[in-house]
């Protein structure tokens, strides 16, 4: 589904990447974890291809990612689905919109959109939020419609960056219960996490990035701040 092989980013002085390869099976929950400045902006930006690898090669879904023209980037992005930590919501447009606007874009007809944001609405649970404004709801709303409008397209990976860096404990676990179904549905997902109570309590696969480099790719607990895999190594 997605594979690093032997991949370098550098940004002048300072290095992005360091000869990464990694491969993240269809299907897998893993979270990236590691200090601020250690790579994982680096690395989802290069699965998006907002920014280009020096060296290696990156598959994306079958496509590899470090030829791809600046025409073929779209249909790229529309195989991933992305939710960050500021829900990013459009303020003017009410939460059916928001979600509508990402078919929207794809030129999907009327009929679908009618069909199918009411049926991801559902799906992440509000429902009943579909006519209020994004300045009406709670943290925790707005990030549910973040994500209802990241998989309305049906994406095959789904990248949550700190997507409960806003959110108090207990609204918290409720987005990352929500996340859990979607990847039982098929969903590869890739989440960026400083969140150490997250990360233990799910027990997915952990990739730890530190100065460019995967130091850890484990299942089990990962400690954030000892960079130590608990019991495993």
């Amino acid at each position: 589904m997605i594979k690093f092989d032997h991949v370098t980013k550098t940004y002048r002085t300072n290095v992005g990447l360091d000869d990464v390869s990694v491969n993240i099976n269809k299907g897998d929950f893993v979270f990236l974890v590691g200090p601020s400045g250690a790579g994982k902006s680096t690395f989802i930006k290069l699965i998006l291809k907002e920014i280009n690898a020096d060296g290696g090669s990156i598959l994306v879904d079958g496509a590899e990612v470090t030829t791809l023209s600046n025409r073929e980037v779209p249909e790229l992005r529309r195989k991933i689905g992305t939710v960050f930590q500021d829900f990013r919501l459009l303020p003017k447009k009410t939460v059916f919109e928001n979600v509508a606007f990402a078919m929207e874009v794809l030129h999907k007809n009327k009929k679908q959109i009618r069909k199918q944001v009411p049926q991801i609405l559902s799906l992440v649970g509000i429902t009943d939020k579909a006519h209020k404004y994004p300045e009406e709801l709670s943290a925790g709303e707005q990030q549910r419609v973040a994500i209802a409008r990241a998989i309305v397209n049906n994406p095959t990976v789904l990248i949550a960056d700190e997507p409960t860096g806003n959110l108090d404990p207990a609204t918290a676990a409720e987005i990352m219960d929500l996340l859990e179904q979607i990847n039982l549905r098929g969903t590869t997902i890739v989440m960026v996490t400083h969140a150490k109570d997250i990360v233990d309590k799910m027990k997915k696969r952990v990739i730890a990035i530190e100065k460019g480099k995967i130091v850890r790719d484990s299942e089990g607990i990962y400690d954030v701040f000892k960079g130590e895999v608990n019991g495993l190594e």
